[in-house]
């Protein structure tokens, strides 16, 4: 059996006649919700309305026979729109081709290498932060179209198409504005009064038909901007795979297959919390993969998995492939028997549409939650948010992460201590620090209690602690090392330093309480065989008793500290 229909059937159990009428009715709606979206991204992308139409066909199909959640939903998302834009000034149309099948290679090598579970480890502050940037850059992208701004030219920086707006200005149209406004009228209404309408395609149809009664020639639509739309199917077109331009691409197709695998498994997320299930994130990053190779082939943009269209799938009663399946054929149909219809399509009315998904997509709310929790996540998410305004995505999200992991080092750096312990004579012997003074503590037993990670960040704390205790030259040194969960090898290295340097003043080293990991590091580098086998216990108890062996009893003569229950008893014994 093919994988194909390994993929494809093996999330189609107990798939009945009534989940099919589902699957079909829901993939009808979610077709034509789907169109004006397409349309949208495409344009917005700096490509030919058609191609976002050709992705969302293709991609839609592809994702939902080879991917991993039984109702994603792929095609042009907004998420792409200002890479996608970068890549066509910079490159061009055909190297943007390029860069798509490119990076669908990266993803298929990333689930086939079982990185999709990695990509779920990226901070959330990161993700909201480069979303947020990602939609101010598609609202405002918007701007000179809503107004029927007339001489704008697009740049790759924001403050340069800010610019470029304030220098326009003055050409503001007012019919654009005023079938922009019908169209997003229509958008809110149907949002908030009529959710299972497609607003989209409501507010095309109302605006579409205000500009030919109103405005007939006073407002741009794609047939007068783009040509008119093709019905037909597209056509097969291979790239130039020359090796120069697959160097020149490979940045931005690292950029997008980043982008589209992070963009895909929060959909599969989202849609798991909604339906109850599990998608598999490799299968999922796969199937991605191949629809981005082969979408390309027909002149179709980066595709991903596109949350509101997944979510508009499920609520319609969508329950496996086959309603991504239905949901590409109706877009292929509409498509065929109404392409005149579409080329008649106000830019004007397109505006709105982008500039309402924008301002789904910036996450506010999460935005305000995050800025609720910590310091440390609200500097990551205005770092990430500002880099992807100001400056690229990439750049944004590399700096966003270095940021968060430096933050979280310093975090867990902190959380690590390293504290002098005694027994409490008044609690049943528990160790504790509180009863350590200058005048109750022992001169030749320095007991620690080690909490937290022992890592590279936290070294420094650790090192610092014992070898001042050290200069006091203990005769036994105890680590409590239950509270360790995790040490890395920069730990080790730091702990067998410390260990060598006591043994050298003929002390005896013991460890408590030593959790897994741990102990593997240490038995590897061979710092457990070097402390010895009978110097680690169970118990905080076991080891003191032991330590007690071990010390001069002639200095216990006379001592007053009292630290343990054994010394009123040996500061008075006579050593022979």
């Amino acid at each position: 059996m093919s994988l194909a229909k390994i993929q494809f059937f093996g999330r189609m159990e107990g798939y009945s006649l009534e989940a099919l009428r589902k699957d079909i009715i829901s993939g009808i709606i979610v077709g034509v919700v789907a169109i004006p979206l397409a349309l949208a991204f495409a344009i917005a992308s700096g490509v030919k309305p058609e191609y976002g139409i050709y992705t969302s066909i293709i991609a839609g199909a592809l994702v939902g026979i080879f991917g991993g959640s039984r109702v994603q939903i792929a095609g042009p998302t907004g998420a792409f729109v200002p890479v996608l834009l970068s890549i066509v000034m910079l490159y061009g149309f055909e190297n943007l081709l390029l860069a798509g099948l490119l990076s669908g290679i990266m993803l298929i090598f990333m689930g086939i290498t079982r990185m999709g579970t990695l990509i779920k480890f990226i901070p959330r502050p990161v993700t909201v932060g480069f979303t947020a940037g990602i939609a101010v850059i598609i609202f405002t992208g918007q701007i000179d179209t809503f107004l029927g701004l007339q001489g704008v030219v697009k740049h790759e920086y924001f403050l340069q198409n800010i610019s470029e707006l304030a220098r326009y200005i003055h050409t503001t149209q007012l019919p654009s504005i005023v079938v922009a406004m019908v169209c997003l009228s229509f958008l809110l209404i149907t949002q908030r009064y009529f959710p299972s309408i497609p607003g989209p395609l409501v507010g095309l149809l109302a605006s579409t038909l205000v500009a030919s009664l109103f405005f007939n020639g006073a407002v741009d639509t794609i047939g007068s901007k783009f040509g008119a739309i093709p019905a037909a199917l597209p056509e097969f077109q291979m790239p130039r795979l020359k090796l120069d331009a697959v160097i020149n691409m490979m940045g931005p197709a690292f950029t997008i297959a980043m982008l589209g695998s992070i963009e895909s498994l929060l959909s599969c997320m989202v849609a798991d919390e909604m339906i109850g299930s599990k998608h598999d994130s490799n299968k999922e990053l796969i199937g991605q993969g191949i629809a981005n190779v082969i979408t390309p082939l027909f002149g179709g943009i980066a595709a991903t998995g596109a949350i509101a269209r997944t979510a508009t799938n499920i609520r319609s009663g969508g329950t496996s492939p086959v309603s991504a399946v239905v949901h590409s054929l109706t877009v292929l149909f509409l498509i065929l028997a109404l392409a005149p219809m579409v080329s008649k399509i106000p830019l004007a009315s397109m505006a709105p549409i982008l500039m309402l998904v924008a301002w789904n997509m910036s996450g506010l709310h999460e935005i305000k939650h995050l800025l609720r929790t910590t310091k440390s996540d609200a500097a990551v998410l205005f770092a990430t948010f500002l880099l992807t305004v100001f400056l690229n995505l990439t750049i944004a999200v590399g700096f966003g992460l270095l940021l968060a992991v430096a933050l979280f080092i310093n975090r867990m750096s902190d959380t690590m201590s390293v504290q002098k312990v005694l027994p409490d004579h008044s609690a049943n012997e528990k160790v504790t620090s509180d009863v350590v003074t200058p005048i109750h503590d022992c001169p030749q037993i320095g007991i620690f209690t080690i909490n937290g990670a022992l890592f590279f960040g936290a070294v420094e704390t650790f090192e610092k602690t014992l070898t001042n205790c050290l200069a006091a030259k203990p005769k036994v040194l105890i680590l409590r090392m239950g509270n360790v969960f995790v040490m890395d090898a920069t730990a080790q290295v730091a702990l067998e330093h410390i260990v060598d340097h006591f043994q050298k003043q003929k002390g005896t080293i013991l460890i408590s309480g030593l959790k897994a990991q741990p102990e593997k590091v240490l038995r590897n580098s061979g710092l457990f065989d070097k402390i010895g086998q009978s110097h680690f216990f169970g118990g905080t108890g076991l080891a003191i008793s032991y330590a007690l062996t071990k010390i001069n009893y002639y200095k216990c003569m006379g001592c007053t500290h009292n630290a343990f229950y054994e010394c009123s008893k040996l500061s008075n014994k006579r050593v022979s």
